[in-house]
C-alpha cells in the first residue's frame, strides 16, 4: 500500500483503520509506513498501530490513550504534549524522541528503548517499567506520580549512560 493511501486509510478514523489492520495482519515490519507523517493533533485513541515505522513523524498533541503501540519504531518521533495515557508500547524504539509535556499515566513501557529521549515535564504517574532502557533519557521536572523512582534509577545502574532524574517529582 502506498504511503498516502495508509495515510488516507489511517485518517478515515481508527474503526475503519482497526478492521483494516485486523483484515491484514500478514502486513508486518516496516508496514504500515508512517514515516515522517504529520499526524499532529489527530485523534488516535485505540489505534492499532503496533510495529508501525513512526520514525521521524509528528504525533505533537495527539491522543494516543488506549493505542496499541506494541513494537512501533518512534525513532526521533515528536510526541510533545501527546497522551500516551494506558498505551501499550511494549518493546517501542523510541531512541531519541521528544516526549516533553506528554501524559504517560499507566503507559506499558515494558523493554521499551527510551535512550536519549526528552521526557522533561512528562507525566509518568503509574508507568509500567521493566528492563526499559533510559540511557541519556532526560526526566527533569518530570511527574512521577504513583511511578516508582526507583525503577528509574535501577534502569540506571544496569545500563551505562545518564538519566537524569532530579527535579522528578514523586508522590
Amino acid at each position: 500500500m502506498s504511503r498516502q493511501k495508509t495515510l488516507d486509510l489511517l485518517s478515515s478514523g481508527k474503526t475503519l483503520w482497526n478492521t483494516w489492520r485486523r483484515e491484514n495482519a500478514e502486513i508486518q515490519a516496516f508496514e504500515p509506513d508512517l514515516h515522517e507523517a504529520d499526524l499532529h493533533g489527530t485523534d488516535l485513541y485505540g489505534a492499532d498501530l503496533h510495529e508501525a515505522d513512526l520514525t521521524e513523524a509528528n504525533l505533537q498533541g495527539s491522543d494516543l490513550r488506549k493505542a496499541d503501540l506494541r513494537e512501533a519504531d518512534l525513532r526521533h518521533a515528536n510526541l510533545r504534549n501527546a497522551n500516551l495515557s494506558d498505551a501499550n508500547l511494549l518493546k517501542a524504539h523510541l531512541h531519541g524522541a521528544d516526549l516533553r509535556g506528554a501524559i504517560l499515566c499507566r503507559t506499558n513501557l515494558k523493554r521499551a528503548d527510551l535512550s536519549n529521549t526528552d521526557l522533561r515535564g512528562a507525566d509518568l504517574d503509574g508507568v509500567i517499567l521493566e528492563k526499559t532502557n533510559f540511557d541519556e533519557a532526560n526526566l527533569s521536572g518530570g511527574d512521577l506520580g504513583e511511578a516508582d523512582p526507583n525503577k528509574l534509577l535501577q534502569a540506571k545502574d544496569r545500563r551505562p549512560g545518564n538519566v537524569a532524574v532530579q527535579d522528578v517529582k514523586a508522590a
